[in-house]
């Protein structure tokens, strides 16, 4: 099917029936243009006002004008020049009433922009240094319209997954009221509620340091690590961990190199809370290198599993047997 200009606005107002969502993902995917363009299209679309819901004709209009422009310039614009063009236009027709999820700008700090997001929702972002966060449920982001100065600096209440731009001459830091992490340019998870019994922040990719906000210490973290800081006896642990696996949540992938079944066992483990046996005639050497995707129950994963290591599985009562296909 076609996606437009109506087609995704209707995905941001979770309006699309699985089919159409899973062709915004496709077209989503297609191109790093299409990529870039939707983050910005959803950037403006929650900058829109309650009170601002147009009629048909205007929406129809809007859409028309807007398609219009990006056919001429896309070959010799700029996208974040397009982007600022066409803001007034999205934001003036674009309707968000009834959604949990919202961008204002605070009459105290009016050059902050907060995102809040509700029960079971998540939402993604671009910063202005064209950073990515993934914001999860029940979380709110704070972050300046510009990072001017020499620093880019943000307060998360919640948890949020990051993938920050470099720059060495800027460091990012992401502060809560429990802890801060600070780092050049990285991959990483970071949750810290502010009621919460701790804060805990798990490392992708890159080098991030980790520090209390009550003289608890300062850690700096390695790939594949995760510190946790307990509120209530104030102590920062240090642990590995399965850094992936503690970020699923943001896209539902689980990136797989060349692991072999015991490697999957262990993460399906983590991520749906079950036992795993797997029989003696597994073979250890096969692996497998790919994408995978998180599905509502082990079962969904295990079928797709099937298809490609070839293995039979039984589950009863919790606890998964998995064997060689025979």
């Amino acid at each position: 099917m076609r996606v437009n200009y109506e087609t995704i606005m209707r995905f941001f107002r979770d309006e699309c029936t699985p089919e159409e969502k899973r062709a915004v993902m496709k077209w989503v995917n297609q191109s790093k243009e299409h990529e870039t363009l939707f983050f910005k299209w959803e950037e403006l679309f929650y900058l829109g006002q309650e009170d601002a819901i147009p009629d048909e004709t205007t929406l129809r209009q809007a859409e028309k004008k807007l398609e219009g422009r990006i056919g001429e310039e896309r070959s010799t614009i700029p996208f974040f020049r397009k982007g600022m063009r066409y803001a007034a236009a999205i934001a003036a027709c674009v309707a968000i009433a009834g959604l949990t999820v919202w961008f204002t700008l605070g009459r105290q700090e009016e050059h902050l922009v907060t995102v809040s997001t509700g029960s079971e929702e998540t939402l993604a972002l671009v910063l202005p240094d064209n950073s990515k966060v993934w914001l999860n449920e029940n979380s709110t982001l704070k972050y300046p319209e510009k990072f001017d100065g020499e620093k880019r600096e943000l307060r998360l209440n919640g948890e949020a997954y990051f993938e920050v731009t470099k720059n060495k001459h800027k460091p990012f830091k992401v502060l809560s009221k429990n802890m801060s992490v600070q780092v050049l340019g990285t991959k990483f998870n970071f949750r810290s509620q502010d009621e919460g019994k701790n804060a805990e922040a798990s490392l992708i990719e890159g080098e991030v340091k980790v520090e209390g906000n009550h003289n608890e210490g300062a850690i700096t973290l390695s790939p594949g690590q995760k510190v946790e800081l307990n509120l209530v006896t104030r102590q920062m642990k240090v642990s590995q961990t399965d850094a992936i696996v503690d970020a699923v949540w943001h896209n539902n992938l689980i990136p797989l190199d060349q692991a072999n079944m015991f490697r999957i066992a262990d993460i399906l483990e983590k991520l749906y809370g079950v036992d795993i046996i797997l029989s003696p005639d597994i073979d250890r050497t096969a692996t497998y290198s790919g994408v995978l995707k998180k599905k509502d129950t082990i079962d969904d994963v295990l079928k797709i599993l099937q298809n490609t290591i070839h293995i039979n599985y039984k589950i009863n009562q919790g606890t998964v047997f998995i064997s060689s296909e025979e």
